[in-house]
């Protein structure tokens, strides 16, 4: 899909863009319909054919299929921009360098941390790199591509992990907060059982004491009986010996 508008200035070097003629009626039928930029994973599998290296490519088909030409429709024309194939000088890599870092204060891109404006700035100054490199050696150039693009899953294997961490996160944390009412309750629950075991566990403490001391009071209270018995027989038997012993003497 052809891009609506000149695209924003990137940090590759582009020769002045040329226009092909009128724009194709079914763009012009879009217009005002913008795209959804394409994603890591799109750029990872929309890559172009690129000539073997054991072949001894040109530099200008090397160049051109690393890095594709931009596209728009602005005022009804269509346009194409070929990315520049003027070797680079060390001023230019001085430049590069500071339009870097003055784009990346620009657009406010964070230091730290995620951030797409960085990503997308060092994507582009990389892309410059091997624009520069492969116009001097396309063999040099076609090996830093492999490398952009190992990068290149390497952080789209990173996204998707950290999605999916994310989403694991979150889950477990909406089960984690689903359950805590219900702990909660069954906390409060058991909590309510315990003070009510300990109240029971103090009225039968009290109770046992109550009956302990009813016991020793009935102990203390037949024990004093029995030893009135006891000393109210004695009495009677030394009654009874004494009368029995007069009545043997007078016989």
């Amino acid at each position: 899909m052809i891009a609506e508008g000149r695209p924003r200035d990137s940090l590759v070097k582009y020769d002045p863009p040329l226009e092909l003629g009128p724009a194709p009626p079914d763009a012009l039928n879009r217009k005002g319909q913008t795209g959804k930029p394409m994603s890591l994973k799109a750029q990872l599998a929309k890559k172009a054919q690129l000539p073997p290296v054991e072949s001894k490519p040109n530099a200008d088909d090397v160049l051109h299929a690393l890095l594709p030409p931009r596209e728009w429709i602005e005022d009804a024309k269509q346009y194409t921009q070929y990315v520049s194939n003027q070797p680079a000088t060390r001023l230019d890599v001085i430049q590069l360098q500071e339009a870097l870092d003055q784009r990346l204060m620009e657009r406010q891109a964070r230091e730290t941390g995620i951030c797409p404006v960085r990503e997308e700035l060092y994507s582009q100054c990389f892309d410059e790199l091997i624009r520069q490199v492969t116009i001097n050696c396309p063999e040099r150039g076609l090996l830093l591509l492999r490398v952009r693009d190992e990068i290149r899953m390497s952080i789209a294997a990173y996204q998707t992990l950290y999605q999916s961490s994310v989403t694991f996160g979150t889950r477990k944390q909406l089960q984690s907060e689903q359950g805590k009412a219900e702990t909660e309750q069954q906390i409060a629950e058991q909590e309510e059982t315990k003070r009510q075991r300990e109240a029971r566990v103090v009225e039968l403490k009290n109770k046992v004491e109550a009956i302990e001391r009813r016991e020793a009071e009935r102990r203390t209270v037949d024990e004093r009986k029995r030893k009135e018995e006891v000393d109210f027989l004695k009495h009677q038997q030394q009654h009874l010996d004494s009368f029995l012993k007069s009545h043997d003497v007078k016989s």
